[in-house]
């Protein structure tokens, strides 16, 4: 008889606890200087060790490595790692990758190299990595880049190589991609940027070379939404901006030799709704300038020498309707007249700019044949501070006194009827129906003279409640732009954040996480589904999810082919019916109806055929759901890890 018969139920249940037991303590070996809570994924941070770990548990999927001093990798090194889905190598002093390094990583999908010391990309780096959505190389001193270095990378969503030194940016054949970022690469020359991804999202070049850019240059990009052209040396406006219909976000600060900006240079940007112009050397904005942007809602033109003359005095004016926010105020003002020099614009006044008086006045003075003093009707004699001292004297109100046909009414002093400055916060003066002044506030201000703001303010402190510590910003129909801000403020002892999320609105509810620094702000989730609802969760990485974790939704917006394709459908159901009309009156007068001498329109007529007639029936509507092939973006997978989705410059003020 073996050993096992003749053990009894209850040393059996004995011998199972303790082989559990020792396979969980095997499990958790890990090499030195190493832990993993949840065990899955393994932190090895800050070792100051020039060797990979090894003896690292075969089921890992997480490995962060990052701030070692890890100098070399090889094949070995990922020995037994098959399940391996992220690989964090950051931030330490890596030099060289042989080629096939990572094959045997068959299931990685995040891979961040950055901040090492690589200087080469070869075309078999990246052999294997069939599966690999994110690649990080910014931040390294990378001076080549052989032209098939990316093949193979089909599911990749986003590539950075910003803050390297390479001239030559090889084709990438990436179908997949969302997000490219070659930015501050001061030795990269474009000369004709011909890219081909129609699903690309945010390109940034910034700090690259164009100044040798072709006017014919093409860029073949139909769902871009951010699109970064800080620093790049235009001399003038590039014309292939006029085909981006997607574009939402456009940068162009520190082009400064453009100097001057013409109505049709935003003609065809419908979408946009910021736009920075900073520091492009412009003395004067031609008014009309932003005709063609209907949802431009953030403008940035700060550290431009204006001349505040009369030709721009529609700025300041056109910026009171409270349509578009100019961000950074207290960098945008005036460089000539000296008398207006260092004057800040917004807040300059119709007259300041020498231009006549188009403003209504009033009459104020009467004589009469009777010593008794006529009745005086006023507007409110308090006033708000006032935000700038002058020594001119000007009359608080308005005065309007009633006039009746025996009095002479003689033309006094021009005084305008709103004092400078009485409506506060970017607020219109106005008369109401009896006379009395009034401010029309922008939104999130109120009081008589706009003075209460109403923007809520969120506390930095460890009190901030849990609701309000993430918070959605920029979303568009395919991504949702996550503040953390105050989520790490009131933590200042996190390793990393956990952020996941899932869709409510389709069929497919399961949650997708990405682990990503706690020194970055803000991370964008990308490859969305249209019109849907988004549950999105930040918790502490290597904690407990549920553990101190805030949650929010937020809807990514409709898009707006959708609208296009309705009124397509409504103006052929149109010419359909038309159609049908004609065609029975043609009938009716083939048949001899008695009222052939009639109108050929005549509603009675159209009717009668109309009821004998069979109409075709209505196409169904068009849905936009998951079928449509413009919104099959490769989801995430369970895993993921990003570093400094932020782009690093601080060149504009979005």
């Amino acid at each position: 008889l073996s050993p096992l018969t003749c053990m009894t139920p209850c040393h059996l249940f004995l011998l199972h606890c303790l082989l559990l037991t020792c396979h969980q303590l095997c499990v958790r070996c890990l090499p030195k200087g190493c832990f993993g809570n949840p065990l899955p994924t393994v932190f090895c941070i800050d070792r100051r060790d020039r060797t990979f770990p090894r003896g690292l548990p075969e089921d890992t999927k997480g490995l962060h490595l990052f701030e070692n001093a890890i100098r070399y990798i090889s094949v070995e090194d990922f020995s037994g790692l098959g399940q391996l889905e992220l690989l964090d190598l950051s931030q330490n002093y890596i030099s060289e990758l042989p080629a096939q390094v990572f094959h045997l990583l068959v299931q990685l999908r995040n891979l961040d190299l950055s901040s090492n010391m690589i200087k080469e990309i070869t075309n078999g780096t990246f052999t294997g990595l069939r599966w690999l959505e994110r690649l990080y190389l910014f931040g390294n001193h990378i001076r080549t880049i052989q032209a098939g270095a990316f093949d193979g990378l089909h599911h990749l969503l986003e590539l950075k190589l910003h803050n390297n030194q390479f001239q030559v940016l090889p084709p990438l054949h990436l179908p997949s991609l969302l997000l490219l970022d070659t930015g501050n690469n001061p030795t990269l020359r474009l000369t004709d940027p011909s890219f081909h991804m129609d699903k690309l999202e945010t390109l940034v070049l910034a700090e690259t070379d164009l100044s040798s850019l072709d006017e014919k240059a093409q860029m073949n990009l139909e769902n871009l939404h951010t699109l970064d052209l800080s620093f790049v040396r235009l001399t003038r406006m590039p014309l292939f901006l006029r085909t981006m219909k997607s574009l939402v976000v456009l940068k162009l600060t520190g082009n400064h030799l453009i100097g001057e900006l013409k109505e049709e240079d935003f003609k065809g940007l419908h979408s946009l709704q910021r736009l920075d112009i900073s520091r492009l050397g412009l003395k004067t904005l031609p008014e009309g300038l932003f005709k063609n942007l209907p949802k431009l809602e953030f403008l940035a033109v700060t550290e431009n020498p204006f001349n505040c003359i009369c030709s721009l005095v529609w700025f300041p004016m056109w910026l009171q309707n409270g349509k578009v926010l100019l961000l950074s105020p207290q960098n945008t003002r005036c460089h000539f007249p000296l008398q207006h020099a260092g004057k800040i614009l917004s807040q300059m006044d119709h007259r300041d700019f020498g231009c006549p008086t188009t403003t209504t006045q009033v009459t104020t003075t009467i004589r009469t044949s009777t010593t008794k003093k006529e009745p005086t009707i006023r507007a409110p004699l308090t006033q708000p501070p006032v935000r700038s001292s002058t020594t001119e004297e000007h009359l608080p109100v308005a005065e309007f006194l009633p006039t009746t046909p025996f009095q002479s009414v003689t033309t006094s002093p021009e005084v305008h009827i709103c004092p400078q400055s009485i409506c506060l916060n970017g607020g219109t003066c106005q008369l109401d129906s009896m006379g009395q002044i009034e401010c029309t506030c922008r939104q999130g201000f109120s009081g008589l003279y706009c003075e209460n703001n109403e923007t809520p303010v969120v506390a930095s402190t460890p009190s901030l409640e849990k609701e309000t510590a993430i918070t959605a910003g920029h979303t568009t129909s395919t991504s949702i732009e996550v503040n953390l801000h105050h989520y790490v403020q009131v933590r200042p002892n996190l390793k990393g954040i956990r952020l996941t999320y899932r869709n409510l609105s389709g069929p497919d509810k399961r949650p997708m996480q990405l682990s990503i620094p706690a020194s970055y702000p803000q991370y964008t989730l990308r490859g969305l589904c249209a019109n849907s609802t988004y549950y999105i969760c930040a918790s502490p990485l290597g904690e407990s999810e549920s553990k101190d974790s805030c949650c929010m939704e937020a809807q990514t917006a409709a898009p707006e082919t959708t609208m296009v394709v309705s009124v397509l459908a409504a103006v052929l159901v149109a010419i359909v019916a038309m159609a049908v009309t004609f065609y029975c009156l043609r009938k009716k007068r083939a048949k001899g109806h008695p009222d052939l001498g009639a109108d050929p329109m005549e509603l009675e007529g159209v009717k009668t055929c109309m009821e004998s007639e069979a109409l075709p029936k209505k196409a169904p509507e068009i849905s936009s759901g998951h079928n449509n092939l413009e919104f099959e973006v490769p989801l995430m997978q369970k895993h993921g890890h990003i570093n400094n989705n932020v782009s690093g410059l601080k060149s504009s003020y979005f």
